[in-house]
């Protein structure tokens, strides 16, 4: 397993739709491991193959606490089949958009149809941090960040802030 690059914010990239994916293979399998690793390292509580450079329909998660075991999820080709009409306010972040945080309304409780890590069709009812986190993680295989869902003036402000950052990373001092 190797950790891998995580894209950040205005990186292009993230903008791209993410393809499906045909078929679930070692390939496949070999590049969640990584992204479950990436993801850990991070540390953070979901990824999507986008994020790390890779425009396929493929996402990781493990909402476990701390202390508790692991507890990975595999998500491939998820998709939302129902949305309930209650939404619930959680504060999100994100990897791609290092350090900040806004309260986001989402849905509630949402079902989704995914493939699982052995490629196997699934059909999931989430509801609470389960379900902001795969809404969350779905719309970045859309090209959407959790920042898209605030005004203009609140996402230009950490959009500018994210260049400044990463501009005084990539400064080369002898």
């Amino acid at each position: 397993m190797t950790i891998r690059k995580i894209l950040v914010e205005p990186d292009p990239f993230l903008r791209q739709k993410s393809k499906k994916v045909e078929k679930v293979d070692d390939d496949v399998r070999s590049l969640m491991n990584d992204m479950l690793e990436t993801m850990y390292d991070a540390p953070g509580i979901g990824l999507a193959a986008i994020q790390i450079g890779v425009a396929k329909r493929i996402i990781v998660m493990d909402l476990a606490k701390e202390n508790e075991k692991k507890q990975p999820l595999y998500f491939i080709n998820p998709e939302i089949i129902t949305k309930s009409e209650i939404d619930l306010t959680y504060e999100e972040g994100c990897l791609s958009v290092p350090g900040q945080f806004a309260e986001i309304d989402r849905p509630d409780r949402c079902k989704i149809k995914y493939l699982d890590y052995d490629g196997k069709e699934q059909i999931l009812n989430a509801q609470g941090l389960l379900a902001t986190c795969i809404q969350h993680e779905i719309d970045h295989l859309e090209g959407v960040l959790f920042i898209d869902y605030l005004s203009k003036l609140k996402r230009s402000m950490i959009t500018k802030k994210l260049s400044k950052q990463k501009k005084e990373l990539e400064r080369i001092v002898v």
